[in-house]
This record gives C-alpha cells, sequence and structure tokens, in this order.
C-alpha cells in the first residue's frame, strides 16, 4: 500500500524565549500550544527557524501551560537564538484517501506573547 507523508498540523510564528544547552533535548512549548495543535509530548517535530534557515528535527514537551516558553533545548539551542521565529510542524503517514481529505491544523501565534493564536485550516 502505498502511503503518503502529510503536514498534521503546524505551529506558525512561535518565538523562542529561552536556550538550555545542557538538557537533554528537545524543544519546550506552551502546553496551551501543543493541544491547540494537537500535538502530543514526545512527538517527533520538524523545526524551521525562520530567522537562520535552520532546519532540525527533536521532539515536542510540554512547557507550563500559559507560560507562552518556547525553549530550545540541548543541540537545539545551537540552531537558534531567543527571539527567533519558528516554525515546528509534525506529519502523518496516510493512505491515499485520507491524505486528500486532511484538514492540517495551523496554529498562527501572536509573536509578541506566544500567548494569543489563530487556528486555520490549512
Amino acid at each position: 500500500m502505498l502511503l503518503r507523508e502529510m503536514m498534521r498540523a503546524k505551529i506558525h510564528g512561535i518565538t523562542v524565549t529561552a536556550k538550555n544547552l545542557h538538557y537533554t533535548g528537545s524543544l519546550g512549548i506552551d502546553a496551551h500550544l501543543l493541544d491547540a495543535a494537537g500535538m502530543l509530548h514526545n512527538e517527533k517535530v520538524q523545526v524551521v527557524n525562520l530567522a537562520n534557515g535552520e532546519r532540525m528535527e527533536t521532539y515536542a514537551i510540554r512547557a507550563p501551560a500559559g507560560s507562552g516558553h518556547c525553549v530550545l533545548n540541548g543541540g537545539m539551542a545551537l540552531k537558534g537564538n531567543e527571539g527567533d521565529r519558528l516554525l515546528v510542524i509534525t506529519y502523518a503517514y496516510c493512505d491515499e484517501e485520507t491524505a486528500r481529505a486532511l484538514q492540517s491544523r495551523v496554529i498562527v501565534v501572536d509573536p509578541g506573547s506566544n500567548l494569543q493564536f489563530e487556528s486555520r485550516p490549512s
């Protein structure tokens, strides 16, 4: 069976609030944003840094809800700086019928707070 890898969800424009090189790795994101995007704790994510073009893969972890946190941890801390804006994307493998009907979630984040967002269809 042919499977297509499709964008399932994206958090668009989240701003990096901190870096922690001496952490075991990952990307900490405010739990409200993860929930809005339908992303799970420890789910694999692709991260695109809009400031420098870096593309990375890691896993998402839940930062405290309402904190507005977006923290580059471990090796990710070398790929960006506080104030950089990111895209955080998850994908799913789908059969042809599911792929054609997929309604991806796109959460557009207010870069000033990382707390307000707008959900848009892709």
